[in-house]
């Protein structure tokens, strides 16, 4: 009986959002698993959820974060959060494509956001909350966006017009959008996971790639790419997701508590974003195994206008009412061009 009161006693505790001491109460654990290095934005912020997460619920409830694919590989994350295996993760944007909400896949569209202040519009305004609701019938919630930054294309010679690209293997993350986008310049799409990217670029499985400086440093890939461009065609973020059978199980104190340190974590991730890739640029020029170039306005804009007819193709694929919606929300004006 007293064993019973003492349940329900905390149980109400919780509810409320009266934090516990680690050993008045059993710990909530939340895996939070996560395909990236520790010292990229996504890897510091995972970190700071988790610091501010104890500190929020006095410890009633720890997040252990995995970084590095040390649970799963990108391919496999995502079922295993819908299986419940693991709690929390931060995937691309595009797996979302994949689970038959291909409205996620806007995010992928070369050149659509020309600033981080116009992508923010989008993720954190109405756009953002509406796409983040149609996780739920999968079984996801979702809780944020996080920033990584702007790609740059690598490979091993120069790359500073689009026949540069002709007939160069340039491993891609699985996205249709991604896909397109290789094609139109000419190149060979090969879908590689990011845990295998490194070996892929040294054994010549695949010529080239793309990626924000942070993860280009962190993952060492200036030791097997000669030649880097500064295009930022495309931006590259996450969203934080968690099983929501286990989220909505949850006490409403814990979930409020959990709630706060995310947005503090958010707030963190998209601040230090821009930052982290700058480090990340000058850490690769001072390497000099990379030659690092930035093309004239003219360079540019020829790329552009070539990537830019994915947007045209991919409209059946992502909806026009998406597009549109970011077009309008950002500005952007492909015909222009």
């Amino acid at each position: 009986m007293m064993q019973l009161l003492r349940s329900v006693f905390f149980s109400m505790l919780l509810a409320f959002g009266i934090p516990l001491t680690a050993t008045a109460q059993p710990t909530i654990v939340i895996k939070f698993s996560h395909v990236v290095a520790v010292d990229t934005p996504k890897g510091k912020a995972a970190d700071y959820f988790a610091q501010r997460v104890a500190e929020l619920t006095r410890n009633a409830v720890r997040v252990e974060v995995y970084p590095n694919s040390t649970l799963y590989k990108d391919r496999d994350e995502m079922e295993a959060l819908q299986l419940g295996a693991v709690q929390m993760l931060a995937p691309s944007l595009a797996k979302l494509g994949p689970l038959g909400i291909k409205e996620f896949e806007v995010f992928d569209l070369p050149y659509v956001f020309d600033s981080v202040s116009m992508l923010h519009r989008v993720t954190q305004g109405n756009i953002g909350i509406a796409l983040l609701k149609k996780l739920e019938p999968k079984g996801i919630k979702g809780l944020a966006f996080w920033d990584n930054g702007f790609k740059s294309f690598s490979a091993n010679r120069p790359l500073k017009t689009p026949e540069d690209f002709n007939d160069l293997k340039m491993r891609i993350q699985s996205s249709k959008v991604i896909e397109s986008q290789m094609r139109a310049l000419g190149a060979q799409p090969v879908v590689t996971a990011f845990s295998d990217v490194y070996m892929a670029l040294k054994t010549g499985v695949v010529d080239g790639t793309e990626n924000p400086h942070s993860n280009f440093y962190t993952q060492r890939m200036f030791e097997v790419q000669k030649h880097m461009t500064i295009t930022e065609h495309g931006y590259l973020g996450y969203v934080v997701i968690a099983n929501k059978r286990f989220w909505d199980s949850l006490p409403r104190g814990i979930r409020n508590q959990l709630t706060q340190a995310m947005n503090e974590a958010t707030e963190y991730a998209n601040r230090i974003a821009q930052e982290e890739n700058d480090k990340a640029l000058a850490r690769i020029i001072e390497t000099g195994k990379t030659k690092v170039y930035v093309p004239t306005s003219a360079e540019r804009l020829a790329l552009k206008r070539e990537m830019v007819k994915t947007h045209k193709e991919l409209t059946s694929r992502i909806g026009q009412n998406i597009i549109e919606a970011i077009y309008s929300e950002t500005g952007f004006k492909p015909e222009e061009l």
